[in-house]
């Protein structure tokens, strides 16, 4: 096994969404990090329990991707930094870094009008990360999906959904793949034992950043202090392109299934209540969630939690795709297939028998970084 510290060997990392706010503040954060303009904040994998777990380096990380539009990366990244989600300045600093990757995205699809059935679109978009890999010489690539959310299928389609057109390529060119997103990706029968069979690590699905973080942590806590949780209420504020995409009720309850998930893995049962998400495209790629907690002291008293998580999403998101695109990148160098549940901290709707409270999740992940670093 090569070194993971050979400065000749370079993983790629290939981005579905690869224009949007994440993909762009992944890869501008990810060449501020490596020419120490900025600190590594929010990665976890840069904290010391991980050290020695034998990840790429980030300055071995070599960015590509698909994405429908077509506003370049540097481009992208100045209007970021005019909203305040990237610093001033740093989108001129790394512009060449944001170039590069740019070069090396291809279009995706399926674009209005195209009548290519799914077999030809996944052939077309398993030969761009092929090429991508052989243009570099890359040791792995691992496939990110950061598009998007797109509602949840409808049965018997005649299609499958684009990000599993996409989650298909990856397994087709032998990618591992992380699915960022509430979307259905590689969760259909067929594609996780396709993925299984060729010996490919998945995780997923839909990152982890802001509101539903906190419910893994505040959950637990009625747990554990024997507090009758009555209802549990969200407002979700937010606008840029998820805003736009889940202003869609489809879209939107696909999303929340992951929201409502942690609170009835760790309380036992879904409490009264809903997530609401609203659109406001004023706020750009800043939200705001609200959550409204209603329980039960001792001898019945009632009470009330109220949390406001005001943040950006993108910047929020950025790390944990750095972190994830290294961790199943190792994890696909060790010999690891299938899914990885021990990444559960970094999703809401984390793969089968992982722990739901974030404490708990954060314990199996750095097991899991001690583990990778033994295979060395």
């Amino acid at each position: 096994m090569t070194s993971p510290n050979d400065p000749t060997v370079r993983t790629g990392v290939w981005l579905i969404g690869a224009r949007g706010s994440v993909a762009t503040t992944a890869v501008a954060g990810c060449a501020a990090v490596t020419a120490g303009l900025h600190p590594a904040t929010g990665m976890v994998t840069e904290t010391p329990p991980f050290g020695s777990a034998g990840l790429p380096p980030l300055s071995s990380l070599v960015f590509g991707g698909h994405d429908t539009v077509g506003c370049p990366l540097p481009k992208r990244a100045e209007q970021l930094a005019a909203g305040g989600v990237l610093p001033h300045g740093l989108p001129s600093a790394v512009r060449g870094e944001l170039a590069a990757a740019n070069d090396e995205i291809r279009a995706g699809g399926p674009l209005p009008g195209d009548t290519r059935p799914d077999t030809a679109l996944i052939e077309a978009f398993t030969a761009d990360i092929v090429a991508f890999r052989e243009r570099h010489g890359l040791a792995r690539v691992v496939v990110v999906n950061v598009a998007s959310t797109e509602p949840a299928p409808v049965s018997h389609s005649a299609r499958l959904p684009a990000s599993s057109l996409y989650a298909a390529a990856a397994v087709e060119a032998g990618c591992p793949y992380v699915n960022f997103t509430p979307s259905t990706g590689l969760r259909t029968a067929a594609l996780t034992d396709a993925a299984s069979a060729r010996g490919l690590p998945h995780a997923g699905r839909d990152g982890k950043t802001g509101q539903t973080l906190l419910r893994s942590v505040l959950a637990p806590m009625f747990v554990q202090r024997a507090l009758s949780v009555r209802a549990w209420s969200g407002t979700n504020l937010l606008g840029g392109g998820d805003g736009a995409a889940l202003a869609d009720p489809a879209a939107a309850a696909a999303k929340n299934a992951g929201k409502e998930r942690v609170l009835a893995d760790t309380l036992g049962a879904a409490p009264e209540g809903e997530v609401h998400i609203d659109d406001v495209p004023a706020l750009g790629d800043w939200k705001t969630a609200w959550d409204h907690i209603v329980f039960d002291g001792f001898l019945g008293s009632r009470m009330v939690l109220q949390t406001i998580w005001q943040g950006c999403d993108s910047a929020l998101a950025a790390p944990l795709v750095l972190d994830l695109a290294r961790l199943v990148a190792r994890a696909h160098e060790t010999g690891r297939s299938g899914p990885l549940p021990e990444l559960a901290f970094y999703f809401k709707d984390p793969d089968p028998g992982a722990p739901a409270a974030l404490s708990d999740q954060y314990a199996a992940l750095v097991a899991f970084a001690a583990h990778l670093g033994e295979a060395r």
